[in-house]
């Protein structure tokens, strides 16, 4: 396991209130695949909060199921977690707002900018 997923899962709990403000609540369960093996992350989302555990006593809401290394360039930004749903590179099932929830975590890929601070930058040199 990576030290980019381990950060990334740990700090999960520290970012939900910013992060999960919407009503929304299940569990995420995300299947790391390296070769044989797979890791099993419990990621249960409400509104404010998300906790992260390696075992859960009932069936998830949906699974995200996706390579070890793949996973590691979503969070830390190299991928976008729809781009590579789209690609088929990951699979998912169930809540979609879970996984849509998620993503709201992963971080933007470098150079990314948000266009509405593009435009505010357009008018600003237009005026």
């Amino acid at each position: 396991m990576s030290e980019a997923i381990e950060r990334f899962f740990a700090s999960l709990p520290a970012r939900a209130p910013a992060v999960l403000r919407s009503p929304i609540g299940g569990t995420l369960r995300i299947d790391l695949a390296d070769g044989n093996r797979t890791e099993h992350w419990y990621v249960t989302l409400a509104p404010g909060s998300a906790r992260v555990r390696r075992q859960e006593d009932r069936p998830p809401d949906a699974v995200l199921t996706v390579s070890t290394e793949l996973f590691e360039r979503l969070v830390t930004g190299r991928e976008a977690g729809l781009a590579v749903v789209l690609r088929n590179e990951a699979t998912f099932g169930g809540h979609v707002v879970l996984f849509l929830a998620l993503r709201r975590f992963l971080p933007d890929p470098p150079g990314v900018r948000d266009p509405r601070e593009t435009a505010r930058e357009h008018v600003r040199r237009s005026a």
